[in-house]
């Protein structure tokens, strides 16, 4: 293996032209943003305020702060008046949780009901406000290097002995939330360890509906959308639609011979998921059918 790193984004589709708020959006994103910010610190500051005793009691895990992350990502949805279903539930074992990428919003969608710690780019560590509440909140962060490879299998596995639910997203970029990329491997290797023989990885599908009216890619942030206008869009949107969290059966990693047979297994459970919600994009033409 080289030392150059894999590609970074996804591009496939052009988004939606946007000119910006109107007069009414703007009041939106007047009181929705500072109340929002105002969530996001004061959850930051509590965590900060008491993650020191708690570190001193209970070590590595975050009994507290996790439930503090919890109540602040379902006040975020709340504020932005987007809706949560849930399908199934999540896994009460520690392992891992994977899902599809669409958005920053998978953030907020998969904390609300689960006690995790998301597996993040290292980007994400410097962006204002959910890079501090990130690293605050016990995110691991990593490199998407193949030279850096083996010490991010490392860092999982000392997370996951610590009995730390991970979260991560196998295809290594966001999309528009209507398809599912081919899961990268390499992080599967963290999971193969003879010292954890009974982990488990629960195959989650994050389903976004769009607001009556509007694109149906309206959640979906990716290729080159900057955070900044994406998350004003959000901020002064009038009617917000619904994020479907569908958590499906855990898998048993010793079950499969290898991590690629891992990760095509997880791969093919989250389509299914979103395939069977009416989520994946349809094919312009439909191709011809074969001669009897």
């Amino acid at each position: 293996m080289n030392g150059a790193p894999e590609p970074l984004t996804w591009h496939g589709v052009e988004p939606a032209p946007w000119d910006g708020p109107d007069p009414a959006g703007w009041l939106r994103v007047a009181w929705r943003a500072p109340l929002l910010g105002g969530v996001m610190l004061l959850a930051l500051a509590v965590s900060l305020a008491l993650r020191p005793l708690e570190r001193r009691i209970w070590g590595l895990s975050r009994p507290v702060t996790s439930r503090i992350t919890q109540g602040a990502c379902r006040a975020a949805l709340a504020i932005l008046g987007l809706r949560l279903g849930l399908t199934g539930r999540p896994m009460e074992g520690h392992g891992a949780m994977v899902a599809n990428h669409a958005s920053w919003l998978d953030i907020f969608a998969l904390n609300a009901k689960a006690s995790v710690y998301f597996v993040s780019k290292a980007e994400v560590a410097g962006w204002p406000g959910i890079g501090w509440l990130a690293r605050a909140t016990g995110t691991v962060f990593i490199r998407r290097e193949r030279r850096e490879a083996a010490a991010q299998v490392r860092l999982m596995r000392e997370r996951l002995a610590h009995g730390h639910r991970l979260v991560f997203f196998p295809e290594g970029t966001s999309t528009d939330g209507r398809r599912v990329l081919p899961f990268k491997a390499t992080l599967f290797a963290a999971f193969l360890s003879p010292d954890q023989p009974n982990l488990e990885i629960q195959p989650v599908s994050v389903v976004y509906r769009a607001p009556q009216g509007r694109d149906v890619r309206f959640y979906g942030w990716w290729g080159d959308m900057e955070f900044g206008p994406h998350m004003l869009r959000m901020l002064s949107a009038r009617r917000h639609g619904r994020i479907e969290v569908i958590y499906h059966p855990a898998l048993r990693v010793a079950d499969h011979p290898d991590r690629k047979a891992l990760a095509r297994k997880l791969e093919g459970v989250v389509r299914a998921g979103l395939e069977s919600a009416g989520a994946l994009e349809q094919p312009a033409v439909q191709p011809a059918m074969a001669d009897a």
